[in-house]
């Protein structure tokens, strides 16, 4: 049975992955900064909380790290943890940049101290190209010009990852991960925002959806399917980087009117754009190329846009029923 350790066990990529190995029958570990006190309910909303391990880790703290290596012997480690709010990072940069570039920097030192022949999967961001050309899509040979602190962050974390596959031969994989939603997004991310407002609207709530940009442009995938590509990569005989992306974009605009057309609305009556919510700097085009991921992993996204809005819905249906 093999073992693997999931740092940052409880967000969402972190549950559906937790469901996926078990399904696959891994013996599944997961960290907490307390785990006696850790939030189960994504978890618990799959069903397979009590099927997890948790262990406490404080990713910032290298001690910590050894330590929770050292409990739950991992085959593979997949680092999801850190600060994951884009536009948070703006108010918390120092934060951000310490929890995800210091975390997966102790993390690749405890492994190559303690068992060098573990697997590691870091999750990269599309965050880190920045803006994309109109008729581009990204892949893995783009240029990195981040636009956020978050984005520098997932950036940094990324050449360390690659910088230690190759000045110490460590199987450690980059996930560039573009945007991957489901109903376990937590309410700040615009996605959860956009149907939950839309839902209470349609069922006689008054307020207005308040939003900044909406002409930007992103690659919106399934978290589930996001997760599987993760799996893929350490089952490799080369650890490698590659774009995770459904190869499909569309504005922030699109999903906005796709979400309200399936609850009978028109959208242009219910929002409005508020002025305090722009970001200092923001991404317009987003565009992600999974061709590599295609041709080596055998993985394409299973979920497109329509049916993820409809998945979205259903859900937000599901918990007001």
């Amino acid at each position: 049975m093999k073992r693997a350790l999931i740092c940052g066990i409880s967000g969402q990529d972190g549950s559906y992955l937790a469901q996926l190995l078990l399904n696959k029958g891994y013996q599944v570990w997961g960290t907490s900064r307390d785990a006696q006190i850790a939030n189960l309910s994504n978890l618990k909303q799959l069903g397979i909380a009590g099927q997890v391990t948790l262990t406490s880790m404080a990713q910032s703290d290298f001690r910590s790290v050894l330590n929770a290596l050292n409990r739950a012997k991992p085959d593979e480690v997949y680092f999801l943890s850190g600060q994951s709010s884009v536009g948070l990072s703006f108010d918390q940069p120092a934060e951000t940049i310490e929890s995800i570039t210091s975390g997966i920097l102790n993390l690749l030192e405890a492994v190559r101290f303690i068992n060098d022949s573990i697997r590691v999967y870091h999750a990269s961001s599309s965050e880190c190209f920045g803006d994309v050309a109109t008729d581009e899509q990204a892949n893995e040979l783009t240029p990195f010009r981040p636009r956020s602190p978050y984005g520098v962050a997932k950036a940094s974390a990324h050449w360390l990852v690659a910088n230690y596959r190759e000045a110490y031969g460590l199987f450690c994989c980059n996930g560039i991960l573009f945007n991957h939603e489901s109903p376990l997004r937590p309410s700040r991310f615009v996605t959860r925002k956009i149907v939950s407002t839309a839902y209470k609207i349609a069922n006689g709530s008054q307020e207005k959806l308040q939003l900044g940009k909406v002409d930007i442009i992103r690659d919106w995938g399934w978290a589930p399917d996001f997760v599987d590509a993760m799996w893929r990569m350490l089952q490799q005989e080369q650890a490698d980087d590659y774009v995770i992306a459904t190869g499909k974009s569309h504005s922030l605009k699109d999903f906005i009117s796709e979400v309200f057309q399936c609850l009978n609305l028109d959208w242009e009556e219910h929002v409005d754009i508020d002025n305090n919510l722009f970001r200092p700097s923001e991404i317009i085009h987003s565009a992600g190329n999974p061709r590599k991921a295609k041709t080596i992993l055998n993985w394409s996204a299973t979920v497109q846009f329509p049916e993820l809005i409809s998945e979205l819905i259903a859900f937000e249906k599901g918990i007001h029923e």
